[in-house]
């Protein structure tokens, strides 16, 4: 297969829109769709990509429980998936909420393979928090990815 990432991702996104009907029927949740907007590396390397071009969409459960799927162009431009679960912490009384996702990332390949650790067969497992607040349906958050950079990504809910 010469995109196993993005068959991965293509099927984790085709799981959660057929799981969409079962998942609001027994509690209330909501779509999140997003992009980024802002992204800096905390090396300065001129070679590295500050325009991730991610979009992702990602199903909440009342819970808090998440689960999504993003592309978008690593920090070397190559394109790259990230595919995973996690849970979001709201803050009582606040539009202010925590999120540790999980998941698996394809996409970083050849010479840059080994940039992201534990890379085998072109995936690799990856742990991203992030901070965020809502104000109706518009959302952003503050992602850390790694030791690697920050990037900031706004968002609809629906």
């Amino acid at each position: 297969m010469k995109y196993p990432g993005l068959t991965l991702a293509g099927a984790t996104l085709a799981t959660l829109l057929a799981t969409a009907p079962a998942l609001g029927a027994s509690e209330e949740g909501f779509w999140y769709l997003q992009g980024s907007v802002f992204t800096r590396h905390f090396a300065s390397n001129g070679n590295y990509n500050n325009h991730q071009d991610l979009l992702g969409l990602e199903r909440n459960q009342a819970s808090g429980l998440i689960m999504g799927g993003a592309a978008f162009r690593n920090s070397f431009s190559q394109r790259s998936e990230y595919a995973y679960i996690g849970k979001r912490f709201d803050v009582p009384d606040s539009a202010v909420y925590y999120k540790l996702s999980a998941g698996l990332i394809h996409g970083y390949r050849g010479k840059y393979r080994d940039k992201l650790p534990l890379n085998r067969f072109g995936v690799a497992p990856a742990v991203i928090p992030a901070i965020g607040a809502h104000w109706g349906p518009v959302a952003a958050e503050a992602v850390l990815l790694g030791l690697a950079a920050t990037m900031v990504n706004v968002g609809l809910r629906f």
